[in-house]
């Protein structure tokens, strides 16, 4: 507790207490006092926006691709303050767009080749955090998705269908209810969906130690240097409130956070979402609720939720329902909304009615990236020298590994068979202006609120063809 106390104080005398950002920051084990700003222009190889996820994933594969090239990684704030260092924990196979859908968009071959992919991106994960002695907490325990009600078992049976389709059904194993509860006892579970192909992980670790490992290769990260625009074309450049970053290629890599450049403010829009954290358990408390691994569990709520167990013992519950700002607006006062706050602590206890004496102990939120259609785009137009990686809608943890090794072959000109993914070079149409995306997105956000509580009510499913569910289907 001392040494976070010191970050915390530390934070304070540069401006900004970094770690009361989330859970993950303030135990990252990391000093979290920024690295210097940029101080003038600089002249590289490659400059990106973003010390995310995306961004430092990047870095590390052009620098293990090519040693010798000068990288400039800039950063508003410090390495991981966006969603990579404020998730839940997830490093998960699962792709933004589900299997079914994918498939209608893309065919079969091409569907399979993403999700084979997204398992391998969470290996890789693994591999790269052991190699660089990141101490993430990497632990690669599976996923079990559960149905709290007869409402939702058309929709672990749809999943896995999906998945038989593109030939992985192998991978995925439907539990009855005795079954489920062998693993996790969570209240009212009829059934479950488990996968063993999903990793949780301490994300504030594995940004902040991703940092330190690119700076190893000979990168530069300028942090509390904000990028107000940039350059393409015959000379580059990543325009910020410090001085111009000039290089032969740019990344654009800011997630949520590109919709605050002109430019890109229309392809992408911020959801928010939030997460709650309970004080350590006990052994007693564990033991009732049966829990002995650490797999991530989720239901099948239409307003999504997400739950994963901490190295330290704690439980860790994520979920959205913060209305969508107009304008795509985003601000730290929007990184906590009391409704959504207190609905999670009350799922918590739903979940798991033993702890309905359990202390929450940390509470905290961001906002993701989500494109137009829902799927992520990777792409590198060497004309105008501008890469960029982006709208994970939530599954970043993984699909940045993926995305930033996809720009470095891209930008070093390397065959891969990354290169024939359908999100490599997929642009994906800009969102309705305001108020329409508004309009559209809380209609959304209501109905599926709506949905969820009616299945509750009465046990049925949703019929899938409501206008909410069609408007929001990925």
């Amino acid at each position: 507790m001392a040494d976070v106390t010191a970050r915390r104080q530390r934070a304070v005398d540069v401006g900004k207490d970094y770690a009361r950002y989330s859970f993950w920051l303030e135990t990252a084990g990391d000093d979290l006092t920024p690295r210097p700003p940029l101080d003038g222009s600089d002249t590289v190889d490659v400059a990106i926006l973003g010390a995310g996820f995306t961004g430092l994933w990047t870095a590390y594969y052009l620098l293990r691709r090519q040693p010798s090239l000068r990288i400039a990684v800039v950063e508003r704030e410090i390495a991981g303050f966006g969603a990579s260092g404020r998730n839940g924990g997830w490093c998960s196979p699962r792709f933004s767009v589900s299997p079914s859908v994918l498939r209608q968009r893309v065919g079969r071959d091409a569907a399979r080749a993403v999700f084979l992919t997204m398992r391998d991106a969470v290996d890789e994960v693994g591999r790269v955090a052991a190699a660089e002695g990141i101490d993430a907490g990497f632990a690669k325990d599976g996923s079990l998705r559960i149905a709290l009600g007869p409402h939702h078992l058309s929709s672990l049976r749809d999943t896995q269908a999906a998945f038989e389709a593109l030939g992985m059904g192998e991978r995925y194993q439907m539990l009855d209810a005795a079954q489920t509860g062998a693993r996790v006892r969570v209240a009212g579970a009829l059934a479950g969906l488990y996968n063993p192909d999903c990793a949780v992980v301490h994300p504030g670790r594995l940004v902040r130690g991703l940092a330190r490992a690119v700076e190893r290769r000979g990168a530069t990260i300028y942090e509390q240097t904000e990028v107000v625009d940039f350059v393409g074309g015959r000379a580059p450049r990543l325009i910020t409130t410090r001085g111009d970053v000039h290089a032969s290629t740019i990344v654009l890599a800011g997630e949520a956070y590109l919709s605050r450049l002109p430019r890109l403010r229309r392809q992408l829009i911020p959801i928010y979402t939030q997460i709650v954290l309970t004080e350590p358990l006990t052994a007693a408390q564990w033991a009732e609720i049966g829990w002995r691994r650490r797999e991530c569990v989720h239901s099948c709520r239409l307003s999504v939720d997400y739950v994963s167990k901490t190295t330290d013992g704690r439980i860790a519950f994520g979920g959205r329902g913060a209305p969508y700002p107009f304008g795509s607006r985003i601000s730290d006062a929007r990184d906590v909304y009391p409704p959504v706050r207190r609905m999670l602590q009350e799922m918590v206890v739903k979940w798991f009615p033993s702890l309905r004496s359990i202390r929450f102990t940390h509470a905290w939120g961001g906002p993701i990236g989500v494109s137009r259609d829902w799927m992520p785009t990777f792409s590198y137009d060497p004309s105008i020298g501008i890469a960029t990686a982006r709208g994970y809608a939530g599954q970043g943890v993984s699909t940045t590994n993926l995305g930033g090794r996809a720009l470095a072959d891209l930008i070093t000109r390397a065959e891969s068979p990354l290169s024939d993914l359908p999100m490599v070079g997929h642009r994906s149409r800009d969102w309705e202006p305001e108020p329409l995306r508004w309009l559209a997105m809380r209609f959304i956000q209501e109905g599926y609120r709506r949905l969820d509580e009616v299945g509750e009510r009465t046990g049925k499913p949703s019929s899938g063809r409501t206008l909410a569910e069609r408007l929001g289907r990925h």
